[in-house]
């Protein structure tokens, strides 16, 4: 952590470091001392500390200097740091000055020139300034920061990006005094937002995933060309497959689109897994998933979108979408399945400002006392009623069907009942989603008719799609889209057209050989979590069956 600053800004050098000398002396170990010789030089200084993050406990300013005096300094910096404590350095002739800009910019203090012997008169006014400053709680900041605007899809964006892959930020609206200070600090405008800080003072304008993925250090670029295995997707079944993959010696990288975790990492709560009786929330499975494969030597990329697929001898290569590649001797196809649009009028133009797919819980905060709406009636629906009534003053599921009991566990469905702010409406979708810049009701539909309920925040689970289209024809699918394995494939005893080998295709193996399919997005598979892990392991225990036989 970086020490907290004092800076002295003089125009003339040799009191500059007299005053830098004596500070140092006295507070080097606790603080970083820095120097300027104009308030324009000083002011630069503060914006580039603002952008790191780090954190100034007090500015002495010499009164008289050329282009900017200190009072008309302070009054700026102010703006950067309004909690650094403040101190005019005045010759005598210049006191009556100092004492008047004390209710001027709220100077705390000022020093007469020169001010031997320090510890008599340096020291306890700076002691006071620090002891007034930390009493004050201010700390410095290290987290990743974003401006935004409350209600905006690309500001939800990054925040919702930076939360699923774990990186610490610290959110400020635009319309905040801290949003307009750190605008200003990086010299951007309304046009610039979302605006993205990292701690080390770098700036980013309107960034999109890799931008942001490569600025706070996430990985996105691969080691090596090739790889012995090639985990395409990052929920439970890719993890598992990166966890057993790597651990069991195979060279491995597991590459990701958005964030690692999938739907499952959205869940604010899985009760139901297997060694956890208590319950587990998907990012903290997801983040101990994640360590454990980089414990073993899985690469795990983000921000790498698959569009294709194909054999080239033995080896089985992926193109991303930025038109690289890469090789390995073979692929796990873990990509899962994303919720389906809700159609109804207005939702599209509303998703990021109100709408949202997913638990979102970025979002939770901002739920507070407000009445929220969730759609869907399957796990991942009734684990987010669950988390969101602990912000929200009513939760209201609403259930296309006439019951829960056909999707959703029974624990779930008895934990609902016990939550008083929780309620569920059955035979009930929505018609429209209403709103200038947010959402602020719906028109739901049932037996009863239709009603306008006020909302700001609606969930949305409703199914799941398989993102298939980008394998093409080489790889089967069934008539939903997702992946035909196995002796799925096999039509009348026959084996599917263009397959190569003199055996029938194993479990878990698509329609290339070497490209083996776990979780969601596999035909036919279970929709649990830990089938989902299950099936990753069993991916790669296949992958060695394969690699032997050939």
């Amino acid at each position: 952590m970086s020490l907290p600053i004092l800076m002295t800004v003089d125009d003339d050098p040799t009191v500059s470091r007299s005053v830098a000398r004596d500070l140092r002396r006295r507070y080097g170990q606790d603080y970083r001392v820095v120097r300027a010789l104009s308030g324009a030089d000083a002011l630069e200084a503060l914006r580039e500390i603002k952008l790191r993050g780090d954190a100034v406990a007090a500015i002495l300013a010499d009164y008289r200097m050329p282009q900017m005096d200190g009072i008309a300094f302070l009054e700026q910096a102010m703006d950067l740091f309004p909690h650094a404590r403040r101190a005019l350095l005045t010759a005598y002739a210049d006191t009556e000055a100092a004492i008047q800009a004390i209710n001027v910019v709220d100077v705390d203090h000022y020093l007469l020139k020169p001010w031997d012997p320090p510890d008599e008169k340096l020291y306890p006014v700076v002691d006071e300034l620090v002891r007034t400053w930390r009493s004050a709680g201010a700390a410095p900041v290290e987290e990743t920061k974003i401006v935004g605007h409350r209600w905006s899809s690309p500001s939800y964006r990054v925040r919702d990006f930076l939360a699923r892959n774990s990186v610490p930020y610290r959110w400020y609206s635009v319309d905040e005094p801290e949003g307009q200070r750190l605008l200003e600090a990086a010299d951007a405008t309304g046009d610039d937002i979302p605006l993205l800080v990292t701690p080390d003072g770098a700036v980013l304008r309107k960034p999109g995933g890799p931008e942001i993925a490569e600025a706070v250090g996430l990985s996105t670029r691969p080691a090596s060309e090739f790889y012995d295995l090639i985990v395409i997707g990052g929920g439970p079944a890719g993890l598992g497959a990166a966890v057993y993959g790597a651990s069991e010696g195979l060279r491995t990288v597991l590459v990701e689109r958005k964030a690692t975790g999938g739907q499952a990492g959205q869940s604010s709560r899985i009760e139901n897994y297997l060694g956890f009786p208590d319950g587990v929330s998907g990012a903290q499975l997801t983040d101990r998933a994640r360590r454990q494969a980089q414990k073993f030597g899985a690469e795990v990329l983000t921000t790498r979108d698959v569009v294709g697929l194909e054999a080239r001898g033995s080896a089985r290569t992926v193109r991303f979408g930025d038109g690289t590649e890469l090789a390995a001797h073979a692929v796990v196809l873990s990509t899962g399945v994303a919720y389906r649009a809700l159609d109804a009028e207005g939702v599209e133009g509303l998703t990021g400002r109100g709408v949202y797919y997913g638990s979102a819980s970025t979002e939770a905060p901002a739920c507070q006392g407000e009445h929220v709406y969730i759609v869907g009636g399957a796990n991942s629906a009734g684990q987010a009623a669950v988390f969101f009534s602990r912000y929200a003053k009513d939760v209201t599921i609403l259930v296309r069907g006439s019951s829960l009991k056909d999707s959703m566990s029974h624990y779930l469905i008895e934990q609902l009942d016990l939550i008083d702010n929780i309620h569920v409406r059955t035979g009930t979708t929505v018609l429209r989603a209403h709103g200038d810049d947010h959402l602020e009701a719906l028109t739901l539909c049932s037996d009863g008719g239709t009603e306008v309920v006020d909302c700001s925040h609606l969930f949305v689970f409703i199914g799941a799609a398989p993102r298939t289209d980008w394998l093409g024809d080489g790889i089967l699918r069934d008539e939903h889209g997702f992946v035909r394995t196995g002796a799925d494939l096999l039509v009348d005893g026959q084996r599917p057209p263009g397959w190569t080998l003199d055996r029938d295709p194993l479990h878990l193996e698509a329609s290339i050989p070497g490209v083996f399919v776990a979780g969601d997005v596999r035909s036919q598979s279970v929709k649990r979590v830990a089938s989902a892990v299950g099936e990753g392991a069993m991916a790669v225990t296949l992958v060695h069956r394969y690699l032997e036989a050939r």
